[in-house]
């Protein structure tokens, strides 16, 4: 187990700090999220439509279409400084490359989704108030298994001609069963709604989570060696 988690963590700081330090995505994701916050914001009547009924459904689209940005970098730093061959040499498992490009999107997101919800609470101004932490739970339990079908996906799309634009096809069909859960359970939780109206969708998510990563786990080696 440690010699699959040291280089997994070598290479997940190694593709933070070139990313903190450029901060290109990040940068891109932020300015996209707070566009289409603003967009929502000016398009909706707050006379006609409460905000905790359109809330959950803007917050979720906002965040996966802005962690999509972030995610198209996981493999394209290689590419850009002609190292990804050098790195499926290195004596290292290819599962680590995964966990290592996984542990890396999970912490750029992670970034994403701060930025989000403070612009989020300011454009619909929204109480997070007593449901804070539920929420911030349905984002992690959200993120886990989307980053891992993403990170995939961003290894199969970097290989193409289109890696910008391939990489939306291929996972935006994956991202419907966790997108609904979350919009559903971020409904709940904004609605002050019982946890058991809460489990079916949180269930659904944990499922997925499981699923998506031990798949994208055991079928990565594949994909980096083609």
């Amino acid at each position: 187990m440690a010699d699959l988690l040291r280089p997994s963590v070598a290479i997940a700081a190694k593709d933070f700090l070139i990313e903190w330090r450029s901060r290109t995505a990040l940068l891109s994701a932020t300015v996209f999220a707070a566009l289409v916050l603003v967009v929502f914001n000016f398009a909706r009547d707050p006379a006609s439509l409460s905000p905790v009924v359109l809330a959950p459904s803007v917050l979720w689209v906002t965040t996966t279409f802005a962690a999509m940005l972030t995610l198209n970098r996981a493999f394209m730093l290689e590419r850009e400084n002609e190292a990804g061959e050098a790195l499926r040499l290195a004596p290292i498992s290819p599962n680590a490359v995964f966990l290592g490009k996984y542990l890396a999107n999970l912490a750029f997101v992670g970034v994403v989704d701060l930025v989000v919800l403070p612009l989020f609470v300011l454009f619909f101004n929204v109480d997070f108030g007593g449901v804070l932490l539920g929420l911030i739970g349905v984002i992690v339990l959200a993120n886990l298994g989307f980053i891992a079908v993403g990170t995939l996906s961003s290894a199969m799309a970097v290989r193409t001609r289109f890696a910008e634009l391939m990489l939306p096809v291929l996972l935006l069909p994956f991202l419907i069963p966790p997108l609904i859960g979350a919009v559903q359970a971020t409904t709940r939780i904004l609605a002050h709604r019982p946890l058991s109206e809460l489990m079916g969708w949180l269930r659904l998510l944990g499922l997925y989570d499981i699923v998506f990563f031990t798949v994208c786990l055991l079928v990565f080696p594949s994909v980096s060696d083609e």
